[in-house]
């Protein structure tokens, strides 16, 4: 890489500090305990986990590494819970989910910090995934009174027939490091609505926003087992519950690879299965489109959350005739680009999570180039140190490379050029993944010809943000089961009951 490409990356320096504890204005949201049926509990089975900022590597602080036992009294205190919690009124729980959302709004910084400490995410984009994460709470306390059953008329004689929906039972919930706030709430409150018990298992890397949300549970009034979250190494919790014939439904997010080893582990107990799994998304620009929105779009959907995003660009490809144009401007744009510690101003590229991203990071830069790929910039480890991988723009990749072949998770931008509508569409489908595409055009009808044709879940146009608490989100083929958000996700803690009465 030449020196030039490295000196025309905005950084900051890291902060010197002596620990990686956040500065909370409410220190009773950092907790170093696991939460079952309403009481902190700090027995771990083989000790505590150490939780670093993957920014500088100081220790943030140490949960419970709990296991299978813990696992399995977790979901006793959630079975016992469950009875008198899908008795209750629907509008009391609404009111239980709009006090805990009330919290979470009046906690929005303090709730940032802790995601900034322990994932790496800048501050402003910490601050808007609490804003997300409690837009489900907010959205799902008034679904929580619009789950009713439906009359259907009789195909028999002297009969009275009708659908119900009923709560499954206890759901078993676990969440990824990339959002460790939004996923917890986007299913427990689809779960909590519908008029299910949770257990939550957060991910090693990011516990502490799920205990903060527990807290904050607890201070809103839910029964003790409704909500439970236990720490620990999700090998020895999670097929505890994959297991245990009390857990009537299983959500994840997280690989394609894990996903499938839970089908398997589900298989004999029969569970609902909800899997938002890997992506693998396409970009694609032809040429009658704006080419400067397509190119903050491309920015935005490439490097948000330092590209450790499910909906992450992963294969940008661009039509021939503005290809060069499209690849200057958005040079310029990644090189503007600020990296550095969440906490300093302005910063837009935080750490990757781990060491392990970082080699996967340079494994694909390194057989992009080796493929032909021209490396335009970056493509190595920040100057930062830490976890901190450059904002890297590879161009001219081949369809073999790796970055073309896997989810990147990463803040590498692969781009190619296109030279046909039909070339583009087999290119984009040519995976076992389905969950987001995007497309820009002005073309109305390429539009509709090409989302038709694209095999995904979601369809992005002329712009990036499409989720939110309304949205069914998920995707198709190997990208996952079923929909989380909408009415869709509230469906999918439920199950159908078909009641026919003989009339007198």
């Amino acid at each position: 890489m030449a020196p030039s490409a490295t000196a025309s990356l905005r950084s900051v320096p890291a902060p010197a500090r002596a620990g990686g504890q956040p500065d909370l204005a409410d220190r009773r949201l950092f907790r170093e305990l696991s939460y079952i049926g309403g009481r902190w509990t700090a027995a771990g089975d083989a000790g505590t986990l150490e939780v670093l900022d993957p920014a500088d590597g100081c220790l943030v602080g140490r949960v419970p590494t709990l296991g299978a036992k813990a696992a399995t009294a977790a979901v006793a205190a959630a079975q016992a819970a469950f009875p008198a919690w899908r008795k209750r009124l629907a509008r009391e729980r609404a009111e239980l989910l709009r006090a805990w959302h009330a919290l979470i709004v009046a906690n929005r910084r303090d709730l940032a910090l802790l995601m900034v400490a322990e994932q790496g995410k800048p501050l402003a984009e910490a601050e808007g995934e609490i804003d997300y994460a409690a837009g489900f709470l907010a959205w799902y306390a008034e679904e929580a009174v619009r789950v009713s059953a439906e009359s259907l008329p009789s195909h028999l004689p002297g009969a009275e027939t009708a659908v119900r929906r009923e709560p499954i039972g206890v759901a078993a919930l676990v969440t990824p490091w990339n959002f460790p706030t939004a996923m917890i709430t986007r299913k427990a409150a689809a779960a909590l609505a519908a008029g299910c018990s949770v257990v939550v298992h957060p991910s090693s890397e990011t516990p502490f926003s799920a205990l903060a949300l527990a807290e904050l549970a607890d201070r809103a009034g839910l029964p003790a087992g409704v909500f439970n979250v236990v720490t620990g190494r999700a090998a020895e919790i999670v097929p505890a519950w994959c297991a245990d014939t009390r857990v009537r439904a299983l959500s994840f997010n997280g690989s394609t690879e894990i996903g499938r080893l839970l089908a398997e582990q589900c298989a004999p107990t029969v569970k609902q299965l909800i899997l938002e799994l890997g992506g693998h998304a396409p970009f694609v620009v032809f040429a009658d489109a704006d080419l400067e929105r397509a190119v903050e779009s491309c920015l935005s959907a490439k490097f948000a959350t330092s590209g450790q995003d499910c909906l992450a660009a992963n294969r940008i490809y661009v039509e021939r005739p503005v290809y060069q144009a499209f690849l200057a401007r958005f040079l310029e744009r990644v090189r503007d680009l600020k990296v550095g510690p969440g906490l300093e101003p302005g910063v837009e590229i935080g750490p990757l999570i781990h060491e392990r991203a970082l080699a996967k990071m340079a494994e694909q830069v390194e057989d992009a180039t080796a493929r032909g790929a021209r490396l335009l910039l970056g493509g190595a480890r920040h100057a930062l140190g830490g976890c901190f991988f450059e904002p890297t723009v590879l161009a001219d990749v081949p369809d073999a490379a790796l970055v073309f072949n896997e989810e990147t998770f990463g803040p590498i931008a692969a781009l190619a050029p296109f030279d046909s509508e039909a070339e583009v569409l087999a290119k984009a489908n040519a995976t076992e993944y389905g969950l987001i595409a995007y497309l820009h055009s002005g073309d109305r009808a390429r539009i509709a010809r090409v989302v038709e044709a694209l095999e995904y879940g979601m369809v992005a146009v002329n712009r990036t943000k499409v989720t939110g608490a309304p949205v069914p989100f998920g995707g198709v083929k190997q990208s996952g089961l079923a929909r989380e958000g909408g009415r869709a996700g509230l469906e999918a803690f439920t199950e159908l009951k078909y009641v026919c009465s003989e009339v007198a």
